[in-house]
C-alpha cells in the first residue's frame, strides 16, 4: 500500500480519477486530516506515456460535469527504445540511417567528392548518389535542411542527411535536439520503425560531449514523435520503436544519460498535455487531481496537500480568493513536497507556478483582435511546468534537496460574486492591493502563493507565469524573461536553461518604475499601465517575497505556446529539473 497522501479538506476526498488514464483511483479512509491511501498507478514505471492509438473515452464520476460532453481518450503507453552500437554506418541494417552534417561537412573538392571521411565512404558505397542528390537539391547542411534517399542493396532502406548549420557552438543542446526532431519527422513520414543516428564529425567530440549529444538527440526524437491526440476522433499509430546511436559512445554512462533524458521528457509531455487540455476538461480541481497522482505514483518521495477555499480563507489568502470568486469551479491550492528517500537536506527550494486554468480577464474582459481569449487555457502554463518538473524529479530522485511545488489554481471569470475594478484585496502577508485591472489577475494569485512558499522555510524560490503580453512584445515567442534581485540565482537558472536548451533573457527590475504602482487608498495597485509592464509586474511580485529568500521570476508568456504547430511546448520543465539537480548533492 502506498504511503498516505495528505489532503487538507473533506471536499478534497472527492478527487476521483477524471483526467484521461493518467489519474489513479483511490479510496478515502476516515482519518483525522482526511488522509487517503492510493493504489499503485498503472504504468508508473514507464517514463514515457503518450497516445499512440485510440482508446476508450473515459467515463468516471466527474465526467458528468464536463461542458460539451468532451472527455480525453485513454492514453496507451508507447515505448521508444535506445541503443548504442559501435559499428560502421554501412553495416547498420534498418529503415532510416540519419546523418547529422554541418555546412563544413558538406564541402566538396574539385571532383565534387566529399572531403569529410564519413560522407566520402558513404557516398562511395552509393556510387556517388549522395553527392549528386545534395548538389541537385542544393543541400548544403544549413540548419533545418534535410534530404532523404531510398536505396536498395544497402543495409539501410533509406539514408538521410540532416543539416546542423555552421556546427553547434557553445551549448549544443538546441542544435542536436533539432536533429532529433528532424529524425522523428522523417520516421513519421516514412512510417519507419527503427532508425539509426550518426554524426559526420562525431570523431571531433569528447566523450562528455558525445553523452550530451546523444541525450539531446534522444530528447528531440522523443518529443518530436509525441502527438497529443486525446481530443481527436482519429489518429495514426506511431510506428517508431527503436533508435540506434552510431559512434556516440556506449556503456553504463550513456544508458544513464538516456534514462535521465527519458525522465525529463515524461515531465515535458505531462506539461504539454496539461496546457493543451481545454478549460472545460482541466478545471482547478482536475489540476489538483494530477498533483495528487504524481504524489501517489512517487509516494516514496512526495506528499501532497490540497487546500480548498475555506482553508485558504483561514490562511488569509484574500488576493488569491479575490480572483477565484467569480467562478463556479472552486479554487484549489496545491502543495507538493519532495524529500529524498535517504540522506540529509542541504538545500530547500520552492517552485511556484501560475495556475489560471482559464482567464477571460474578469470585468476587464479580453476583447478585440489579438486578445487571445480563445487560448487562455494556457494561462496555467506555469503550473504545468511546476507539475511536469515534479513528475520528472519523482523519477530522478535527486539527493540532498527538498523541493516545494506550489500552485494557486483557479479561474478568472465574470459573475455577480466576482471582484470588480476598484476593489481592494488583502494578501496573506497583510499588504493591500487596489485592483485597477481585473485582467492583471495572475500576479494576485502568485502573491499569496509566494507568501506561502516563503513560510515553508525555503532558501530559494523560482516562480513561472504566463504573466504579461509586454514580455512577448519585448522578447518574442521563443524567449522567456527573467527578473531577480539576485545575481547568483540568475546565474544558476540561466546556466540550467543552457543545459536544458531553453532560452532565457534577464531583464532589469527598475525600482523607479514602482512609482506607477502606488495607490491613493491601498498599499499598491495591481498594474502600472503599458510601459514597462513586465518590469512592474515583477516589482509587484517582489512585495510578497521575504528579504531572507532568494527569488527569481520567469515570465514565460511567449514560449508557453507554439503558434505555428498550435500546441503547447512544455517550456520551463527541463530548466527547472536541471536547476534542482544542480542544487542537489548529485
Amino acid at each position: 500500500m502506498a504511503a498516505p497522501i495528505r489532503l487538507a479538506s473533506a471536499s478534497s476526498v472527492t478527487l476521483l480519477a477524471s483526467y484521461s488514464s493518467i489519474f489513479t483511483k483511490f479510496r478515502p479512509i476516515p482519518h483525522l486530516g482526511f488522509s487517503i491511501s492510493v493504489t499503485n498507478a498503472a504504468n508508473s514505471g514507464n517514463p514515457l506515456l503518450f497516445c499512440s492509438r485510440r482508446g476508450k473515452r473515459t467515463t468516471h464520476a466527474l465526467a458528468k460535469a464536463s461542458l460539451g460532453l468532451t472527455y480525453p481518450a485513454e492514453i496507451e503507453s508507447h515505448k521508444i527504445s535506445f541503443a548504442a552500437k559501435d559499428i560502421n554506418l554501412l553495416e547498420w541494417k534498418g529503415d532510416i540511417l540519419a546523418v547529422g552534417v554541418t555546412e563544413k561537412d558538406m564541402i566538396k573538392d574539385e571532383n565534387l567528392e566529399f572531403q569529410n571521411v564519413v560522407l566520402k565512404n558513404l557516398d562511395s558505397q552509393l556510387n556517388g548518389l549522395l553527392s549528386e542528390v545534395s548538389t541537385e537539391e542544393d543541400f548544403t547542411g544549413k540548419a533545418g535542411q534535410s534530404t532523404i534517399l531510398r536505396l536498395s542493396g544497402l543495409g539501410a532502406k533509406r539514408v538521410s542527411l540532416v543539416g546542423l548549420g555552421n556546427g553547434p557552438t557553445g551549448s549544443s543542446t538546441s542544435a542536436y535536439r533539432s536533429l532529433g526532431e528532424s529524425v522523428a519527422s522523417l520516421a513519421k513520414a516514412s512510417q519507419a520503425s527503427n532508425v539509426a543516428v550518426a554524426l559526420a564529425s562525431s570523431q571531433d567530440l569528447t566523450p562528455e560531449l558525445k553523452l550530451a549529444t546523444a541525450s539531446a538527440i534522444a530528447t528531440g526524437t522523443l518529443l518530436g514523435s509525441y502527438e497529443d491526440n486525446r481530443f481527436k476522433s482519429e489518429s495514426k499509430k506511431l510506428a517508431l520503436k527503436s533508435i540506434d546511436f552510431l559512434g556516440l559512445g556506449s556503456g553504463p554512462e550513456l544508458e544513464k544519460k538516456l534514462k535521465y533524458s527519458q525522465e525529463i521528457c515524461s515531465g515535458v509531455i505531462l506539461g504539454k498535455e496539461l496546457v493543451n487540455a481545454p478549460a472545460n476538461v482541466l478545471t482547478p480541481e482536475v489540476l489538483a487531481e494530477e498533483a495528487v497522482k504524481i504524489a501517489s505514483t512517487y509516494s516514496d518521495v512526495f506528499t501532497a496537500t490540497i487546500l480548498d477555499a475555506e482553508q485558504c480563507k483561514e490562511l488569509k489568502m484574500g488576493s488569491f480568493l479575490g480572483v477565484a470568486a467569480a467562478s463556479t469551479n472552486p479554487p484549489k491550492f496545491i502543495h507538493l513536497c519532495y524529500k529524498p528517500p535517504t540522506g540529509s537536506i542541504k538545500s530547500k527550494l520552492a517552485l511556484v507556478g501560475k495556475g489560471l486554468t482559464f482567464d477571460c480577464g474578469g470585468y476587464n474582459i479580453k476583447t478585440g483582435p489579438g486578445c487571445l481569449i480563445e487560448l487562455m487555457k494556457f494561462d496555467m502554463g506555469g503550473s504545468a511546468a511546476v507539475l511536469g518538473a515534479a513528475k520528472a524529479l519523482g523519477q530522478i530522485k535527486p539527493p540532498g534537496v527538498e523541493v516545494h511545488f506550489i500552485v494557486a489554481a483557479c479561474e478568472n471569470m465574470i459573475s455577480g460574486t466576482g471582484m470588480r475594478p476598484g476593489d481592494i484585496l488583502t494578501a496573506s502577508n497583510g499588504k493591500t492591493i487596489e485592483v485597477n485591472n481585473t485582467d492583471a489577475e495572475g500576479r494576485l494569485t502568485l502573491a499569496d502563493a509566494l507568501v506561502y512558499a516563503c513560510n515553508q522555510g525555503v532558501d530559494k524560490i523560482v516562480d513561472l507565469a504566463t504573466l504579461t503580453g509586454a514580455c512577448i512584445v519585448a522578447l518574442g515567442p521563443s524567449i522567456a524573461g527573467v527578473f531577480t534581485p539576485s545575481d547568483n540565482l540568475a546565474k544558476e537558472v540561466v546556466a540550467a536553461s543552457e543545459v536544458a536548451g531553453e532560452k532565457l533573457w534577464r531583464l532589469p527590475m527598475e525600482e523607479s518604475y514602482w512609482d506607477s504602482m502606488k495607490s491613493g487608498v491601498a498599499d499598491m495597485v495591481n498594474t502600472g499601465g503599458r510601459q514597462g509592464g513586465s518590469i512592474t509586474a515583477a516589482l509587484f511580485l517582489k512585495q510578497f517575497v521575504s528579504e531572507k529568500v532568494e527569488w527569481l521570476h520567469i515570465d514565460m508568456a511567449g514560449p508557453v505556446w507554439n503558434d505555428k504547430k498550435k500546441t503547447a511546448t512544455g517550456f520551463g520543465i527541463p530548466t527547472l529539473v536541471e536547476w534542482v539537480v544542480a542544487n542537489s548533492s548529485s
